[in-house]
């Protein structure tokens, strides 16, 4: 016998026999589609009887809260609830739907307890609604109304528990209706914030260069203004009283759009003709949640308060010396002209200032205290929890 043929045949180089299967394949086979879905069915069915079980929790509360006097919604406990949840999430479900969830959840157990009534600026899905909808859910009576002094007003009569109005935006600054009527009724105090990030559309049931009419709220309107001299500088631009309102308008009359919401063009059938026109990316108005008394301390909190200066030299350096000597952060200010008499020679100013800390923190109330001597006027209009920026 050939040695060379010998030691191939012992080897078994001239064998045809089986195909090897490559290094490191996996011999199992992985988990099927239906066996999948049905892990999926065991879970929700786990996952409801859970949240059941939350949501009695929950009613017992508020029956205790009931019987001691107390108010269903707490700015405090919500924020600390979130935060702990989402903080302790290792994924893969993104953190802002997870906040959208438990939002809901907490919306439908305030029902249980008792549903609080919100009112809020312009009919449904105008953004003030959707601040509404963003803090306190969509299980709550939302109650549209047509201006912020309408929503002050009835906060204050105690018809609705719960106001939410803006007060600033990052590209207009200031709402002065708001400053106005924080003046009028110091009484309201600022029981949290909601920071929403407005992403503006343009609506419409025709082609975006058959527009001949673009309605808005003149903030809205604004806010885009760059873009709409730009892209429609032949339409003519006619304000209204809400984002929401601007819809029914260009859903009622051809040739007409509207600057309003996502949400607004689902509601109302329109077509989005462009998104995301508004002339800065970091577009956010920050609103405040009104109510009757001022929230408990979280350690993340921020002050806002009204302080009254006489128009002379010095006097907002004075009365803010406390709290630079104090070492307390202030975030913003802005200031407001006084209605006066006619014998007052001289205006006096408003203004209001956002610090960091809670009204009931040593430092803080130390400060306040010494600026109260300081000025006409020192009104608290609330502690509450820093918001989050959340999406419109």
């Amino acid at each position: 016998m050939n040695p060379k043929s010998a030691s191939n045949k012992k080897t078994g180089t001239h064998a045809r026999g089986p195909a090897s299967k490559p290094k490191g394949a996996d011999t199992k086979r992985g988990p099927s589609i239906e066996s999948l879905r049905q892990e999926i069915d065991r879970l929700d069915l786990e996952i409801v009887k859970q949240l059941n079980r939350r949501a009695g929790v929950a009613a017992k509360i508020g029956e205790l809260k009931r019987h001691q006097g107390m108010e269903v919604f707490a700015a405090a406990r919500e924020e600390e609830v979130l935060g702990r949840v989402i903080g302790s999430s290792q994924g893969p479900l993104p953190q802002e739907s997870l906040r959208i969830i438990f939002r809901e959840l907490m919306s439908g157990s305030r029902v249980l307890q008792r549903a609080p009534r919100v009112a809020c600026l312009g009919p449904k899905y105008s953004y003030s609604y959707l601040a509404s909808a963003a803090k306190f859910g969509e299980a709550v009576e939302h109650v549209p109304l047509g201006s912020i002094a309408a929503v002050f007003e009835e906060v204050n009569r105690r018809n609705v528990q719960f106001g939410i109005v803006p007060l600033e935006n990052s590209t207009d600054g200031r709402i002065a209706d708001t400053l106005d009527m924080f003046a009028k009724l110091p009484n309201l105090k600022i029981r949290a914030e909601v920071k929403l990030r407005v992403h503006h559309c343009l609506l419409g049931r025709g082609a975006w260069g058959e527009t001949r009419r673009v309605y808005s709220k003149s903030q809205a309107l604004s806010q885009c203004r760059e873009w709409l001299a730009k892209n429609l500088p032949q339409a003519v631009k006619v304000e209204v009283v809400s984002t929401a309102a601007a819809a029914e308008f260009a859903r009622a009359e051809d040739n007409a759009a509207a600057v309003a919401s996502r949400a607004a063009a689902a509601a109302y059938q329109l077509n989005i003709l462009a998104e995301n026109i508004e002339d800065k990316q970091h577009n956010v108005t920050r609103f405040a949640v009104i109510g009757e008394n001022i929230g408990g301390r979280t350690g993340r909190d921020k002050t806002t308060i009204l302080v009254r200066l006489p128009n002379e030299i010095g006097s907002l350096a004075r009365v803010i010396s406390p709290f630079e000597k104090a070492g307390v952060n202030m975030t913003w200010i802005e200031s407001f002209p006084t209605e006066n008499g006619e014998n007052q020679r001289d205006p006096s100013y408003v203004f209001f200032m956002d610090l960091e800390g809670h009204c009931e923190d040593e430092i803080l109330k130390r400060a306040i205290e010494a600026a109260r001597k300081r000025c006409e006027r020192l009104d608290i209009l609330g502690s509450y929890p820093r918001g989050i920026c959340v999406e419109s």
